[in-house]
């Protein structure tokens, strides 16, 4: 089932009209997917805060993964539109005292951190003492947050004594990143155990993937009564695991005892990625321990993840050269399958999962007829954020291969 491209939201009651000129906008060919795609994603939605279809304000991570990726295309590129498109959602979210719109601390979902993750760059080029304040407050949030006897943090309080690989993405490299950027070098430990935690509780020695999640105290009915585990590996849950990886590490120091520990859970990872790439598309499944079962598809987000990951992963040093086959397979099969271009050069990418969880008040539970049956849709920003991300570092590489081809 495919979105609407472009967003309709509604403010106060009331449709709010677009420019006349908004529908004629066009996306030039001659660009580079990851400009090709942040553009066509102010297109669909030309306020920052629409992004992720939302008709309403909401601090989030969908938004924070797209903005942060924006980011990076700005970085890269230096149109200072993607700038300013983020800093647009930061101007409204963020309050002039640091409080930040529709964020609950006292909430104490992990979910809600991803999104400071981009805000640290936001503060870095204003000097605005809000972004700061914010950025503590969000920090904050890890000094008590729940936790399981080995430190886990809950993915949320709601979801008790449960550790989901999607919750070590929202809060981990948040919390390595403040760490450096602040000299808690005593945080480092920390960061690095939720890391191993996970993996700890989510292997499954019988499919030799990690899963979805586990519940410690084994009482929720989606977990096993003996291990705790949920029922299956869900790519996107291991893409969220994988990108946290590359994403933590490079603000890590390499002397931190414990990092190495990390590398070689990293190495196993991308190990499993290599073993579950479809042989024939190069793509990867919604369900990685039923890859080829009937009602299973190939999915976008989490293939996007997989090669964004691999790609960074390569550049950084921590796994083998060899891997870069995979991830430049991955790409290519990205864009042959899932991207589409429209008349006026707008980029879609389809065959995204909506969403998928565990337990809940309409209650999931984790069987492989759940996942197979969650709603597809494109341009979701789970797809779009790692494939803009996966874009650049193709891109980082061709201009790599030029130089050393001169």
């Amino acid at each position: 089932m495919k979105k609407n491209s472009i967003c309709k939201f509604i403010v106060s009651g009331m449709l709010l009209a677009f420019p006349l000129g908004m529908f004629a906008q066009r996306v030039s060919s001659e660009q580079p997917w990851s400009v090709r795609m942040s553009e066509s994603e102010m297109i669909r939605c030309p306020e920052s805060w629409q992004l992720d279809f939302q008709p309403k304000l909401k601090w989030d991570y969908c938004h924070g993964l797209e903005l942060q990726s924006m980011l990076d295309v700005y970085d890269r590129y230096g149109d200072k539109k993607f700038y300013d498109y983020a800093l647009a959602y930061a101007d409204t979210m963020v309050n002039n005292d640091g409080t930040i719109k529709m964020y609950k601390r006292e909430e104490f979902s992990l979910d809600r951190i991803n999104s400071g993750k981009f805000i640290f760059r936001i503060y870095e080029q204003t000097k605005n003492e809000k972004y700061k304040k914010a950025l503590a407050l969000m920090r904050s949030q890890l000094d008590d947050h729940p936790r399981n006897a080995d430190g886990g943090f809950w993915h949320k309080k709601i979801y008790p004594n449960q550790v989901w690989l999607d919750g070590v993405y929202m809060g981990a490299p948040f919390y390595a990143e403040y760490a450096f950027r602040n000299n808690q070098v005593n945080d480092y430990a920390d960061v690095i155990n939720q890391f191993l935690m996970a993996a700890r509780h989510t292997y499954d020695p019988k499919t030799d993937l990690f899963l979805h999640a586990a519940d410690v105290s084994r009482t929720e009915r989606w977990a096993d009564p003996v291990t705790g585990q949920s029922k299956h590996s869900w790519g996107r849950a291991m893409g969220w695991y994988a990108m946290a990886f590359v994403d933590a590490l490079e603000f890590i120091p390499a002397h931190e005892a414990g990092r190495d520990s990390m590398l070689m859970v990293l190495n196993q990872l991308a190990a499993m990625v290599k073993r579950v790439q479809d042989a024939k598309t190069g793509l990867w499944y919604q369900v990685l321990d039923k890859s080829g079962a009937k009602g299973n598809y190939l999915e976008s987000s989490c293939s996007t993840m997989f090669v964004y990951t691999l790609f960074k992963a390569v550049r950084k040093g921590y796994i083998d050269q060899s891997y870069l086959d995979v991830a430049i397979r991955g790409y290519k099969a990205i864009l042959d399958r899932f991207i589409e271009v429209d008349k006026d050069g707008v980029v879609s990418i389809t065959q995204a999962c909506a969403v998928a969880g565990l337990g809940g008040k309409v209650y999931r539970s984790g069987d492989y007829d759940y996942y197979i049956n969650e709603t597809i849709r494109s341009n979701d920003p789970k797809a779009v954020g790692p494939f803009i991300l996966a874009s650049l570092e193709w891109e980082r590489l061709q201009e790599v291969k030029e130089i050393v081809n001169r």
